[in-house]
């Protein structure tokens, strides 16, 4: 066995400190985490929680609402990610939209969606714009794509977020955060540096064995300091000024907005809508969407697991009436959703 991973696992297995509440922000680290078994050897004073790292998880009910509008009454073709087919709306989901004759097209990239309206010019084509940091260039990229090709039959409907506001958000929720990596290898380290300013701790982390065993190691080792830390634990892939071409071509198409989170509310500066001069091509504007506040299912508990006051299975519905075949929650349909991991790996872990 590698000897980073043997040290790292002593530590671990070894802490014997005050209780530690560490946040996998992360919604693959949360998988991971499970698939790994990394959770069978904490000590029982370190514990792990999800948090908001899943952006299917949280989109707003009222975005599904909107698309589904789009697709039942306005006619549009709705291209979309697959994850987000069968994510609950107020009345019903895509899946419920496309049953009823909407036109739901699955995409693999924002161009893909692109494409097809460029291919069926008699076609409304509508992308459902979801992500964090990791995902908006493209969308981007699409966006100035239809410009250049004047196309007239393509719009997003955007949900994009970002995390730095978040962490602020949830900056008493947890001792530490794992940063996720695939969104810091974008962003650099700037915004966690200023977090830890702030008095807020954390640690980026990849995605194998070996990375994440180190990343909590490091936490352990530097909680024992008692004062604010940040270690870039994934330095293969995240450097210190991430990727200033993807932030680029985001900062000239996009610009910051209140944003709604689920169970999170409306964070300040938290999301992103299409600037002005790409304005043309925001789907709520183009056709004239009214102002929707979507209706969650109030016996799911998908918000206070995104904020770390519960775990998936203290969710009575959790099990039961919610599954990854009958999900009540986003939480439950996505592959990134916490719900769904502690479901496929043991349900009470």
């Amino acid at each position: 066995m590698d000897n980073t991973i043997i040290k790292a696992r002593n530590i671990i297995e070894n802490y014997n400190g005050p209780k530690l509440r560490i946040m996998e922000v992360c919604g693959t680290h949360t998988h991971e985490i499970f698939r790994l078994g990394i959770r069978n050897i904490l000590p029982e004073n370190i514990e792990l929680i999800s948090g908001p790292g899943c952006p299917v998880c949280v989109t707003p009910v009222g975005f599904i609402d909107e698309a589904v509008m789009l697709a039942l009454e306005k006619g549009c073709t709705i291209c979309t990610f697959g994850d987000l087919i069968r994510v609950p709306g107020t009345k019903m989901s895509l899946a419920g939209a496309r049953a009823e004759g909407a036109e739901i097209q699955i995409v693999y990239t924002p161009l893909d969606a692109v494409t097809f309206a460029a291919d069926n010019p008699e076609k409304q084509v509508v992308f459902l714009a979801v992500g964090f940091e990791t995902t908006t260039p493209s969308v981007c990229l699409a966006v100035k794509k239809a410009k250049e090709q004047g196309l007239s039959n393509f719009s997003v409907l955007t949900a994009n977020k970002t995390m730095p506001n978040a962490y602020e958000a949830l900056k008493g929720s947890a001792d530490a955060f794992l940063y996720p990596g695939h969104v810091n290898a974008i962003t650099g380290e700037a915004d966690c540096r200023k977090l830890m300013e702030e008095g807020v701790s954390g640690v980026i982390a990849g995605f194998t064995a070996k990375e994440l065993l180190t990343a909590l190691a490091v936490i352990i080792e530097k909680s024992g300091d008692g004062k604010p830390f940040f270690v870039n634990c994934y330095p293969r892939v995240v450097r210190p000024d991430g990727n200033p071409a993807g932030r680029k071509v985001m900062e000239e198409v996009m610009e910051s907005c209140d944003s709604e989170w689920r169970g999170l509310g409306v964070i300040p500066d938290s999301g992103l809508k299409l600037r002005q001069e790409y304005r043309k091509f925001d789907a709520r504007i183009k056709y004239s969407l009214p102002e929707i506040h979507g209706k969650p299912n109030p016996a799911c508990r998908c918000g206070d697991v995104l904020q770390g006051k519960c775990k998936p299975s203290d969710c009575a519905l959790f099990g039961k009436v919610c599954t990854p075949q009958h999900p009540v929650g986003a939480c439950m349909v996505s592959n990134e959703g916490s719900c769904s991991a502690y479901y496929a790996y043991g349900m009470k872990a």
